[in-house]
């Protein structure tokens, strides 16, 4: 059975991050079947018309290739996403990538969707015989020009449409070239109306309705955020997740790392991202759900996501730092 974290935690930190993050998936995916399941008290909620049965999930990126399924399943995480995944398998950005700030309980990566590609990832998750809530997150692949990353966008879709409960667009990730240009008005209009025209169509081959969502930057002004929430409504859009990371350096200036390039995660994102989550509720006005990740460390601010006005939570980054008793901590705060 798995040591607790307490005494895991210091050997993994003695490790540089992207390795001890590669263990901790291969250790996870060894012994999942394992694993006893963690039961915390918990009302089921009913978001994009799933039942999921706590609101406190694994945000993507952790798991990218859908490897340990069946351990987050266990450890108690209501739903699971996977992911970002693209259509072709590719290494990501150069070595070293990822970056630990302990005294901030943060992370700066620019690991740049490094992946096995779809393909591999489908088997992983018939393999794990998941019976939970999966979502699986797509992006494009670094070389597809930006033009025509709808493409890659498609192609994923077709692919993970009868294995997912939902489907997430990742246009927000800081670590692959202009990939966030996507959230701009008139290619985040293209990209959503392609996308909601190929889910009609899918869901009428598959005989299943398969939610979308969008995942979005933190690094968005007032009317850049109005212009999303309206796209999300005009084309009807299932879902939208705030947020991704963020290239501010607020709140970790002079600490190690702090001038690597990437994205930040973890406690310094959490008012930004919080505060994205607040004004796209009052944009939204509750046409469509919004679920919170973001620099959640403890229960009471995964509590502060939903007074927000999210539906649902995901940790990733506070996981690190935590453990799995941040998600029992975060399941009871928001039951």
């Amino acid at each position: 059975m798995p040591l607790p974290y307490c005494l895991v935690r210091p050997l993994l930190f003695s490790l540089d991050a992207e390795t001890a993050h590669e263990l901790t998936i291969a250790g996870l995916k060894r012994v999942g079947g394992l694993m006893l399941p963690q039961a915390v008290s918990a009302a089921s909620t009913h978001v994009m018309g799933l039942d999921f049965p706590n609101r406190v999930g694994l945000a993507a990126g952790l798991d990218k290739n859908g490897e340990a399924i069946t351990a987050w399943d266990r450890l108690g995480f209501g739903f699971v996403e996977v992911g970002t995944v693209t259509p072709r398998p590719q290494p990501g950005n150069p070595k070293p990538r990822m970056f630990r700030l302990p005294e901030k309980q943060a992370v700066i990566n620019r690991m740049g969707f490094n992946n096995h590609g779809v393909d591999a990832l489908l088997e992983n998750v018939r393999a794990a015989r998941f019976k939970g809530v999966l979502g699986i997150n797509i992006g494009k692949n670094f070389d597809t020009p930006i033009e025509r990353a709808a493409d890659d966008y498609l192609a994923c879709l077709d692919k993970v449409y009868a294995a997912a409960s939902y489907i997430t667009v990742n246009i927000s990730s800081p670590n692959t070239q202009n990939l966030r240009q996507l959230q701009g008005e008139s290619e985040l209009d293209a990209l959503l109306g392609a996308l909601k025209a190929r889910q009609t169509t899918l869901a009428e081959r598959h005989g299943r309705y398969v939610p979308l969502a969008l995942k979005i930057a933190p690094d968005l002004d007032a009317a850049q955020i109005v212009n999303i929430a309206d796209a999300l409504r005009r084309h009807r859009i299932d879902g939208v997740i705030a947020t991704n990371t963020t290239i501010t350096r607020e709140g970790i200036e002079g600490v190690p790392h702090a001038r690597e390039t990437g994205g930040l995660s973890g406690a310094p994102l959490f008012e930004k991202s919080t505060a994205v989550v607040r004004a796209l509720a009052a944009a939204l006005q509750g046409e469509l759900p919004i679920i919170a990740a973001g620099g959640i460390t403890d229960g009471h601010r995964a509590k502060a996501k939903l007074d927000a006005g999210a539906s649902l939570v995901q940790i990733y980054t506070g996981l690190i730092y935590r453990g799995p008793d941040l998600i029992r901590e975060c399941i009871r705060a928001t039951a």
